[in-house]
C-alpha cells in the first residue's frame, strides 16, 4: 500500500512537471518585455534622447537660418562635450550682423592678454593661495590644447537640435524679455514720475 502511493505520488508530480516548463518562459518573456517598458519610459523622459517630429519645411527654415549665422570658420574645434567649436575671423563675427554694428570699426587689439588668478593648492598645509599669471583652462574645448589662431574669436556651432529646444525660430538666440516694474516691488517709492525716477 505503501509503495502504490509513492508510485501514484510521483505519477503526479512527473505529470505535473511539464506543465510548469511552458509557464516558465511566458512568464520570463512577460518579466522581460515589462522591464524592457519601463526603461524605454526612462529613455523617453530623457530630453537629450528626445526627438519631436518637425516638418520638411520647418526643417529647411530652420536650415537656412543656421546658413545665415554659422560663418565660415578657419579652424573647427570638437569639444570633448560634444560641441563643435568654429574660430571665425574676427570681421566676420556674428555679433557684427547687427544693424546698428555694420559698419563698426574693430579697434586695435589689446597689447597684453589681462593676468588670470587661479587658485594654487599649498601641498603642506591644504590652503590654495592665489597665483597670477598661470594659464586657466575655461572651457571643455580648452583641455586637448587647441586654441584659436589670432585674429579669429571662437564661436559654437549652432545647430538644428539648439533652433528646435527654443520655442519658435523667431526666439531663437534672443533673451526672454522681463519687464520689471517699479510700483509691484516690496521696497517701491512712494511717488514715481512719468520717467521712471522718484
Amino acid at each position: 500500500m505503501a509503495s502504490n502511493a509513492y508510485i501514484i505520488a510521483n505519477k503526479r508530480a512527473v505529470s505535473s512537471h511539464p506543465h510548469r516548463q511552458p509557464h516558465l518562459p511566458l512568464l520570463l518573456l512577460l518579466f522581460s518585455l515589462f522591464f524592457i517598458g519601463k526603461f524605454d519610459l526612462v529613455s523617453a523622459l530623457n530630453y537629450t534622447k528626445y526627438t519631436r517630429k518637425v516638418s520638411n519645411l520647418r526643417l529647411q527654415r530652420i536650415q537656412k537660418h543656421l546658413e545665415k549665422i554659422n560663418k565660415p570658420a578657419v579652424i573647427t574645434i570638437e569639444s570633448p562635450d560634444g560641441d563643435i567649436i568654429d574660430c571665425v575671423h574676427k570681421r566676420k563675427q556674428p555679433a557684427l550682423d547687427h544693424p546698428l554694428l555694420k559698419k563698426h570699426k574693430i579697434q586695435r587689439v589689446a597689447p597684453e592678454m589681462p593676468k588670470v588668478k587661479t587658485l594654487k593648492r599649498d601641498e603642506g598645509s591644504g590652503d590654495s593661495k592665489r597665483k597670477e599669471g598661470e594659464d586657466l583652462i575655461w572651457q571643455m574645448w580648452h583641455r586637448n590644447g587647441t586654441r584659436c589662431p589670432k585674429g579669429t574669436v571662437p564661436i559654437r556651432r549652432s545647430t538644428t537640435r539648439d533652433v528646435l529646444r527654443a520655442k519658435s525660430l523667431f526666439h531663437f538666440g534672443k533673451k526672454q524679455s522681463t519687464t520689471i516694474n517699479p510700483t509691484g516691488r516690496a521696497d517701491a517709492p512712494d511717488v514715481v514720475s512719468s520717467n521712471g525716477h522718484e
